[in-house]
């Protein structure tokens, strides 16, 4: 097959496009565009594979529709290629619940089915289906394939979903799913490719970015990950507080009187490494910063990392590699070099120049547990599947 293929991603504020040549019968990315300040003032950005900006738009009214925005996405991809050459577009969709584990053509049916699935990610599916639904209402002809984020994690055992809750809860819906799993897959994927034997063994992959999280996987395989029934659970992020007892909820809506979307506020948006240092959500600015309240921030952060690594190796009954990927994973060598210190208990050895440089592998030669840094790829792996299914179809 010949042709285009445009991947988005679609989030609360913010919309990455991609655009992937199949000429030669595997996507090659050639453009990567993102639009920023959906909701308030909407600029698109593309840019070429050099990284040289070869389109920047805007739209300085705040009340643009998105449909606006998204038709001159749609509009540009057609006009790189020529209409007819793209031939489809693939979507994440965070939560795809226990029935969508592969892949999935959209179709009416489809949508409403993950519409149903909004409960359970109130804060990403909307966003996510948003694209979706503008794009059959104005190409209704065009090709959509759903890629979602909860199914790499669903060859975890049961007993890793599981809530100790009463079984109504579990048999309607409530249990673990887990996500980022297109990022994981992406990292599976690359290490079959470039270190078959690692990707045959145990391997945490970080994804650690404004959201983080780990997973645990044997064989290119998911066994367990941090996030849980929501992408609230787990590891400390930018404004998102990670695990919490749940008797907390209880105490804000007791004492402090908040309401649900209150709670869910402060959860989401307030909490994280915003929350405990008081100054940004941005790792960069905490690292420059001299507050101890940014250095506090930091080390929780780091060390309910190694803490869940440690739980998370035993799961896997011993530890073979630890790839770090995402913004912070990926470009942080500060935070990667304080993780893999804390784990020297595994004989986990960091070449310090390979960390600071960021090269694929920053691990020692003697070390007896391999370190790579992949960067997050959620976009290849979209592409990847959009096209399968078109073969297939």
């Amino acid at each position: 097959m010949s042709g285009a293929l445009l991947t988005i991603n679609a989030g609360s504020s913010s919309l990455k496009a991609s655009l992937f040549d199949i000429d030669a019968g595997a996507p090659t990315p050639i453009f990567k565009g993102e639009v920023e300040g959906v909701g308030t003032a909407p600029r698109f950005t593309v840019r070429d594979h050099a990284g040289e900006v070869v389109l920047d738009r805007s739209w300085p009214d705040a009340d643009t529709p998105f449909d606006v925005v998204l038709e001159t996405v749609i509009a540009w991809a057609e006009s790189r290629r020529g209409e007819a050459d793209l031939k489809a577009v693939g979507h994440r969709v965070v939560h795809g619940g226990r029935d969508y584990v592969h892949p999935r053509r959209v179709t009416p049916q489809l949508l409403d089915a993950l519409d149903r699935l909004t409960p359970l990610a109130p804060l990403h599916q909307p966003h996510n289906l948003a694209p979706i639904r503008a794009i059959a209402a104005a190409r209704p002809d065009l090709p959509q394939v759903a890629c979602f984020d909860t199914a790499f994690h669903a060859t975890m055992p049961t007993v890793a979903k599981r809530f100790a809750l009463p079984r109504a809860y579990e048999d309607a819906g409530v249990w673990r799913y887990g996500f980022h799993g297109l990022s994981y897959e992406h990292i599976a994927w690359r290490l079959a490719a470039e270190a078959p034997d690692l990707a045959a063994g145990r391997v945490i992959a970080a994804h650690l970015g404004a959201g983080a999280s780990l997973c645990a996987m044997a064989g290119g395989r998911s066994l367990d990950t941090t996030m849980g029934f929501t992408a609230v659970d787990g590891l400390v992020m930018g404004t998102r507080c990670g695990e919490l007892d749940p008797g907390v909820v209880l105490y804000m809506q007791r004492e402090d009187g908040l309401s649900v979307d209150q709670v869910e506020t402060v959860l989401n948006r307030k909490s994280g490494l915003l929350g405990v240092s008081g100054i940004s959500s941005d790792m960069r600015a905490l690292l420059a910063s001299d507050s101890p309240r940014a250095a506090q921030a930091i080390e929780l952060f780091v060390y309910r990392i190694t803490r869940d690594i440690g739980g998370l190796t035993s799961v896997l009954g011993g530890l073979d590699g630890l790839v770090f990927t995402a913004g912070i994973g990926a470009k942080s060598p500060p935070i990667r070099q304080m993780v893999c210190e804390r784990l020297a208990w595994l004989g986990l050895i960091l070449d310090p120049e390979a960390n600071a440089a960021g090269t694929p592998v920053i691990s020692a030669p003697e070390s007896l547990v391999e370190v790579r840094v992949i960067p997050a790829d959620e976009e290849e792996t979209i592409a990847r599947h959009t096209l399968a299914n078109l073969t297939d179809g």
